[in-house]
């Protein structure tokens, strides 16, 4: 398929939604959603907050299970659990999958924050069975991830993976939220990020301050991520969610 064709199919998409309603009909939806958000978040506190606070697992959904960063994040998962940690992951497959194996396998809380999408998301079934939630708005998810959510480990992904990362950072370095680690599992896969960002945010546009590097820590084995958050809690005296 050529990259002209998914061009077409989003102006044919785009047309076809603009026919099927008039903008008053458009207005009145956006009226009648607010209630379908106001109970996503309501099922989601009620839900969240009984597990206590967890660790989330972010990645690729396209990671497969042969694959080195797939096993790396179980094995991360495992270890996080026999610590005394729960695991979030969005629910689906890839890492998330990893992360709710390694969970399950570790005998500690797995919860999945599913997103309804066209393609690629289905939730696994390494999930305990009354902490499966699914959402269809992106945002909302967001929250029940930041809010219950005592760390983040973030293996390598995409688009998605990114987004989260950025968003947590952001909200630690403009305190809207209570400082937590943000892990990231891959020198490889993350070191030309981070070169760029310390080397045209910070050095040469002064679009970053120097110390919010510092909010970010950068590992390679499920030991190191662990001991990362082991030394936050034994710094700040927090406890885990044992």
């Amino acid at each position: 398929m050529r990259v002209e064709d998914f061009d077409n199919d989003d102006d044919r998409i785009i047309q076809d939604r603009l026919k099927q309603k008039t903008w008053t009909e458009i207005r009145t939806n956006d009226s009648w959603a607010i209630f379908k958000i106001m109970a996503e978040f309501v099922n989601g506190y009620e839900t969240m907050g009984r597990i206590g606070p967890c660790v989330s697992i972010f990645g690729s959904a396209r990671t497969k299970p042969d694959q080195h960063y797939y096993q790396l994040a179980e094995k991360i998962a495992f270890k996080i659990s026999k610590a005394g940690y729960g695991v979030i992951t969005g629910g689906g497959p890839g890492i998330m999958e990893a992360g709710n194996k390694g969970a399950h396998l570790g005998g500690g809380t797995s919860v999945g924050l599913n997103i309804e999408l066209p393609f690629e998301q289905h939730f696994n079934p390494y999930i305990d069975h009354d902490k499966n939630l699914n959402f269809d708005y992106f945002f909302v998810r967001k929250v029940m991830f930041v809010k219950y959510s005592q760390g983040f480990v973030v293996m390598p992904g995409g688009f998605g993976t990114l987004d989260e990362m950025f968003e947590a950072i952001t909200l630690i370095q403009t305190k809207k939220v209570a400082k937590f680690p943000v892990i990231l599992v891959g020198k490889t896969f993350w070191s030309g990020l981070m070169d760029w960002i310390k080397t045209i945010l910070v050095e040469k546009y002064a679009t970053v301050s120097p110390g919010d590097l510092d909010l970010i820590k950068i590992v390679d084995t499920e030991d190191e991520v662990v001991e990362v958050l082991d030394n936050f809690y034994k710094k700040y005296t927090l406890s885990p969610n044992f």
